[in-house]
């Protein structure tokens, strides 16, 4: 990483958990991933769910289909574990490059969980197969059960299910994904080779203060939800350690506005469009900016045993205005309206 007074280059980015959903919304929201990113890992939460080889190559067909022209970009593709998935059909697709990992839901756990997983013993064979390949499982980490109050989801997820499996398989290979709290914070930090995170930028920017005080602000609600300040303050711990093992995946989640700003709103935060400076801007203010070339650019590419990438990307000091909204105001981009210290070399 080059650091000048106003000036930062990094490698390129990997982002390593992305929705870049399919259809017209596909084509309009995955530019701001491809224009920042050399790669992303594409979750598999359509309707219906990315289960097999052949829906993958597809899925993934559409993606470069959509691509800019100039964008050098790599969808990696991920299957959707559900109760029935065949442990076959999961190690050919790895053992072929066409599954970059599994990802876990707990049934309604997120948007488009239906298809989840119900018990974690109903994939006992598919994750005995995946420690046996090598294969990474990449977990939405929260118990669904409705007596658990929603902060304690992720808590009571590694106690009840993580812990319990890495015990059982411990040569099976872990991202927790998007993690919130400072028992998910500890958890990573005191862990294996085996184990890595990743972290969002409105989960190390706010805290559900930010989300619920005064006005409700709907395009801060996302699941994980916003927790208080001393996990937000852990996570900023975790990140200015510089361990090697957290990494960038913003989990940008687009919805349209009027299901965003609806009675029963969806949960996702479009993050894509300003991501990149934000996380700068997050490193900067606690002091490790030494650390975010590693935490953008190299763990998760370590974690996943990929090439480090060989472009790089320059963030310049000068304030950017994040617009208020893309495509006449129909998708709401994360920090909307708000002024930031750094912005990507290119838009300038």
């Amino acid at each position: 990483m080059i650091v000048k007074q106003k000036q930062i280059t990094i490698r390129s980015p990997d982002d390593c958990h992305v929705h870049l959903r399919d259809g017209y919304i596909l084509k309009r929201v995955l530019p701001y991933t491809s224009k920042v990113n050399s790669r992303a890992i594409v979750m598999p939460n359509l309707i219906p769910p990315i289960t097999s080889i052949k829906t993958a190559i597809a899925y993934r067909k559409r993606i470069l289909a959509a691509l800019p022209t100039k964008h050098n970009f790599i969808p990696l593709m991920t299957c959707y574990l559900t109760d029935s998935i065949d442990p076959n059909e999961i190690e050919h697709g790895y053992r072929e490059g066409i599954f970059i990992a599994a990802k876990f839901y707990p049934v309604h756990s997120t948007t488009n969980s239906s298809f989840g997983v119900t018990k974690i013993t109903r994939i006992q064979k598919v994750l005995e197969r995946m420690q046996k390949i090598g294969m990474p499982i990449l977990v939405h980490g929260e118990i669904t059960e409705p007596h658990i109050d929603i902060f304690d989801r992720e808590a009571r997820f590694i106690e009840i299910i993580l812990e319990p499996l890495r015990k059982q398989l411990p040569g099976l290979k872990v991202v927790m994904e998007h993690i919130t709290t400072k028992e998910a914070a500890q958890y990573v930090a005191s862990g294996n080779k085996l184990l890595g995170a990743t972290i969002t930028p409105q989960h190390l920017m706010f805290n559900r203060n930010h989300m619920l005080v005064n006005k409700l602000n709907p395009h801060l609600y996302c699941l994980p939800i916003l927790k208080r300040n001393i996990h937000q303050n852990a996570l900023h711990k975790l990140i200015a350690s510089g361990h090697c093992r957290v990494f960038l995946g913003t989990d940008t989640a687009p919805h349209l506005r009027f299901f965003k700003e609806a009675s029963y709103g969806c949960a996702g935060v479009f993050n894509s469009p300003s991501a990149l400076p934000a996380y700068a801007t997050i490193f900067e203010e606690i002091n490790s900016l030494e650390y975010f070339e590693r935490f953008c650019s190299e763990n998760g590419a370590k974690f996943y045993n990929l090439p480090l990438n060989k472009t790089t990307i320059t963030l310049v000091r000068k304030p950017w205005k994040v617009p208020n909204g893309i495509y006449n105001n129909t998708l709401i981009p994360f920090l909307a309206g708000k002024v930031l210290n750094w912005r990507i070399k290119s838009n300038v």
